[in-house]
């Protein structure tokens, strides 16, 4: 799978885990509780972030706010943090990532785009481990407090929230993981020679195409301007002159 397929199923996961993520924020069923009669259910709990609210038969709700910040129990604040730090990461990670990745025509070169599509991708982790972090703690104190023996109040059961904020979560960590390997592909060392005016060696540690382009044009540019063999030792030598020494005719040879 080339780099961009790749980079690009990333953003589905990821942006699909945070639409998730940020839906259960609002949603109504973190904890539900049920009372049955003897042929129909007369009244359902349930509970958020929020408010709790009982609905009867008829199917009218009644709903109470907390009251006050500051009078809440502390897993609830903690989840409310978490939950709210996780759809502002998502956020920046989103735009993080269409400037990053290589499908898209901003970013700068393409190391830049790497490194700034990692940072996407530690968005997106940290995304997902802080919504990980508070449906875990709210759904350990609803069990804790349904199998405890000494809770003689109201006992809930995990709702539908819940469920939603671990598959978003889990999609985040996964797409969030993708973005973080175009990182370690930008740093695996990938070395070319180039011969230029100056004879500088030059070493490039980027996979993307636009180096291997330059690798082949330092390639074809070592081979064309390979210097001539030198025509000192090869050189044909002239024929040697022949050189006709002088005749002498005798004194009688004019006569």
């Amino acid at each position: 799978m080339s780099s961009m397929a790749r980079e690009i199923m990333a953003f589905i996961l990821t942006t699909s885990g945070w639409v998730l993520v940020s839906s259960t924020l609002p949603t109504d069923y973190w904890k539900v509780s049920s009372i049955d009669g003897t042929v129909i259910t007369t009244a359902t709990f349930w509970s958020n972030l929020w408010k709790t609210c009982v609905t009867d038969s008829t199917g009218i709700s009644n709903c109470k706010d907390f009251p006050s910040m500051l009078a809440l129990d502390g897993y609830i604040q903690v989840c409310r943090g978490l939950m709210i730090a996780a759809v502002c990461l998502g956020f920046f990670g989103s735009i993080f990532a269409l400037v990053g990745m290589k499908c898209t025509k901003v970013g700068g070169p393409d190391q830049t785009k790497a490194r700034i599509v990692s940072f996407a991708g530690f968005n997106f982790v940290c995304t997902g481990l802080c919504s990980l972090t508070a449906c875990s703690l709210y759904a350990h104190r609803i069990t804790s407090e349904f199998f405890d023996p000494m809770y003689v109040a109201q006992k809930y059961e995990l709702g539908a929230a819940l469920f939603i904020g671990w598959a978003g979560s889990t999609l985040c960590i996964l797409g969030g993981a993708v973005f973080c390997l175009s990182l370690f592909e930008g740093m695996s060392s990938r070395c070319f020679w180039s011969l230029r005016d100056d004879d500088d060696v030059v070493c490039s540690s980027s996979p993307y195409p636009s180096d291997r382009k330059a690798f082949v044009n330092g390639g074809v540019s070592l081979m064309s301007r390979a210097p001539p063999q030198s025509q000192s030792s090869h050189a044909k030598r002239p024929p040697p002159e022949i050189i006709t020494p002088p005749q002498q005719f005798d004194k009688n040879a004019y006569v």
